[in-house]
């Protein structure tokens, strides 16, 4: 019988993966100014065809606050990863794996999170 389980995807940081996470946590931040400064443009546009209501401020001060939280959230992450040193493990993700189950089992053993450790988008290990 198969079942499905939860496995645990790590990256060991390489200078590699550590650059490739810089940039992308660069190009969010990026995609995320962008969004503000269309909010922002969109806005003004609404406000000079019509008054614009307490409701459209109260939204685009919330889509605008979301998305600057989500920037300070990225400002952290390179934070973080300026103080990790080469060779950490980092969790990338989490997926669902099919693991087989036999009459005899130990379902401790069955039970256990299984983790899949890459180096440079290879597998280098399968605990």
């Amino acid at each position: 019988m198969y079942i499905l389980q939860r496995v645990v995807v790590k990256q060991v940081l390489t200078e590699t993966s550590k650059q490739d996470l810089y940039e992308r946590f660069r190009e969010r931040k990026l995609q995320l100014q962008k969004e503000i400064d269309q909010l922002t443009f969109q806005f003004k546009q609404t406000e000079r065809i019509k008054k614009s209501s307490s409701l459209l401020l109260s939204q685009f001060n919330k889509e605008k606050e979301n998305r600057l939280e989500k920037i300070q959230v990225l400002d952290f992450q390179i934070e973080q990863l300026d103080k990790l040193t080469i060779g950490s493990e980092l969790v990338e993700k989490e997926v669902e794996g099919l693991i087989e189950v036999h009459v005899g089992d130990e379902w401790n053993k069955v039970q256990q999170t299984k983790t899949i450790v890459l180096k440079d988008g290879i597998v280098i290990d399968i605990r």
